[in-house]
């Protein structure tokens, strides 16, 4: 049975800048990983390589055993069984909820306009935000519009599911619905590779954290190893700031 995800040696660039160092890492089918860490140490572009919306300079990237990395890899089959949720919603504002979870099904895996609807309306029905279909983005809230961005993602019939600060971007009282629809998604067996700044639900969500500093991961283990006995002092300091951050 191959990795969910598999990277080997993974090295990233920009200019001069090094922001990934040689990262070797592995997700197992099913797991909750989630990677925390200051900002600017790597991991939204750690998450962005392993689907290649960032090549990496160096090293190897597979999910399923495939190598994205490779010259001939089918990059667009390898991302149809990646879903992915950004800090932004990236929803098309002039369609409904509806139409934006129907699109890429649409296009993308050639799915009819019934079956699409179909899908569409049990996804969104899934994330709780059924009763909003015929909505315009502008018209919800930014909780409800990251709602429809998973529905989107999970209509593709994902085998993993990509997360990159899905509520930074939200007002503190929207987050809890959308790390609901999370917690869900985990418990259903869903593979998820999640960066987030939620300690709480790293803590009680996840199988394993990974906290990442300047480039290289310092830790990777249970989260209770992790998030309640650390044993480097870089994330014991991270995790002083993010717990206790008025001390």
């Amino acid at each position: 049975m191959s990795h969910a995800v598999e990277i080997k040696d993974l090295h990233k660039y920009f200019g001069a800048n090094e922001v990934l160092k040689g990262i070797d890492f592995a997700i197992e089918p099913g797991q909750v990983v989630c990677v925390i860490g200051p900002s600017g140490s790597g991991k939204s572009t750690l998450l962005r390589c392993v689907n290649l919306l960032e090549t990496p300079t160096r090293g190897k990237v597979f999910v399923e055993g495939v190598e994205l990395t490779h010259p001939d890899a089918d990059i667009d089959a390898a991302r149809r069984r990646i879903g992915m949720v950004f800090q932004q919603f990236n929803l098309f504002p002039h369609m409904t909820a509806l139409q934006n979870v129907m699109i890429a099904q649409q296009r993308v895996l050639k799915r009819s306009k019934k079956e699409a609807e179909l899908i569409a309306r049990e996804n969104l029905d899934k994330v709780g935000v059924g009763a909003k279909c015929d909505a315009y983005p502008l018209q919800l809230s930014g909780g409800q519009q990251q709602r429809v961005a998973i529905a989107r993602a999970l209509a593709m019939n994902p085998d993993l599911m990509l997360f990159d600060e899905p509520t930074s971007a939200l007002d503190p009282e929207l987050v809890g619905d959308v790390l609901t629809v999370m917690r869900k998604l985990a418990e259903e067996g869903m593979t998820m590779l999640v960066v987030t700044h939620e300690m709480g639900f790293a803590r009680e969500v996840a199988d394993r954290v990974v906290f990442m500093d300047g480039g290289v991961i310092v830790e990777d283990g249970a989260p209770e190893q992790v998030i309640g006995d650390p044993q480097h002092e870089r994330t014991r300091t991270f995790l002083r700031r993010v717990l206790h951050p008025e001390g």
